[in-house]
């Protein structure tokens, strides 16, 4: 698959970009877990022009771990335009434009999935990014706002004729949120569309190597875009692919092992923002880990709680002594 002149060879494993998810610290060890494509979290184009710091920060990409999409979200044409020339300063290899965050903070204001609501001024910033920007531009959108307006068949049509380099679409709508089951009956629709040609990438669900091969197979998407189901869990990416070359399924990790990797997450966030941040930028990961182990709950609350790095490995520690067999 290519987008642009960027080669991502076939079918593709791309890491969603997820606010306090995919920092760099998580983007380089999905990266060594075998993710083809990282994004960044979610950076408002009003904040970039006030030089909100958290914002300008969210825009570093190491070496490491390209390539690397920046991925934006607002709701002027004119503030998305000078936020698309930070964003190419940053040296990306792509701009993502974020038209299906459902957050209320963020669509009910008009970004992220509110643009369903306003096609005509979701394709004018698409086209003013495209028209500003010489990296090539992509768009994440939902089906629509609710079950009574779908609008992605029309709108992927009217994405690429204006020069999108490739669509991924979430299985749902706005009204959706993240509750229920995706749906990739209209993103099968789009990739099969025979006046689509660029690529069109799925997200939504992708839960586990078995489920990745049978929606490649089932709606001929391009590539897989993995969100959720790697929080915690950046392994998933290694499995998927094992499985794809395969047809074997990986055993999951041990206790000893997942802590292990765990710890690597903890120390390469406070690395990079510090410790009071880095541990609670991790939390979010260790909040999802070490599911279904038995009598775990006063550990889980020990992990949670802790405020330092060495506190927080030494529980990881404890935990990957306690449950090795």
């Amino acid at each position: 698959m290519k987008i642009g002149q960027l080669d991502l060879g076939k079918h593709p494993l791309l890491l969603a970009p997820m606010e306090d998810v995919t920092d760099p610290s998580f983007r380089t060890l999905c990266k060594e877990f075998g993710a083809d494509m990282m994004y960044t979290e979610f950076v408002s184009a009003d904040a970039l022009l006030r030089k909100v710091n958290r914002s300008i920060r969210k825009m570093h990409i190491g070496e490491e771990e390209r390539p690397v999409g920046i991925q934006l979200y607002g709701k002027n044409v004119e503030t998305m335009i000078e936020a698309a020339r930070m964003a190419e300063a940053a040296k990306p290899e792509l701009i993502d434009l974020n038209f299906g965050c459902p957050v209320k903070k963020i669509a009910t204001k008009g970004s992220g999935a509110g643009l369903l609501l306003d096609i005509p001024k979701l394709l004018s910033i698409t086209k003013a990014v495209i028209d500003t920007v010489k990296l090539p531009v992509t768009v994440k959108t939902r089906l629509g706002w609710d079950s009574d307006n779908y609008v992605i068949e029309e709108l992927a049509e009217q994405l690429q004729d204006i020069g999108v380099s490739a669509l991924t679409i979430h299985g749902r709508t706005r009204e959706q949120m993240y509750n229920g089951e995706a749906d990739w009956t209209l993103i099968g629709k789009v990739k099969n569309n025979p006046r689509m040609h660029i690529p069109i990438i799925g997200n939504g669900d992708i839960t586990g190597p078995e489920k990745a091969e049978q929606y490649l197979k089932r709606y001929g998407v391009d590539a897989l875009m993995i969100g959720r189901p790697s929080i915690g869990r950046p392994w998933i990416f290694r499995e998927i692919k094992h499985y794809l070359n395969t047809g074997e399924i990986l055993p999951a990790p041990s206790v000893f092992e997942q802590s292990e990797m765990l710890k690597e997450l903890v120390k390469r966030s406070v690395a990079m923002i510090g410790e009071r941040r880095g541990i609670l930028h991790a939390r979010r990961h260790l909040a999802t880990s070490f599911k279904n182990l038995p009598d775990f709950r006063a550990l889980k609350i020990k992990l949670l709680q802790d405020k330092t790095e060495a506190g927080t490995i030494n529980v990881l520690s404890e935990i990957g002594q306690k449950y090795t067999s």
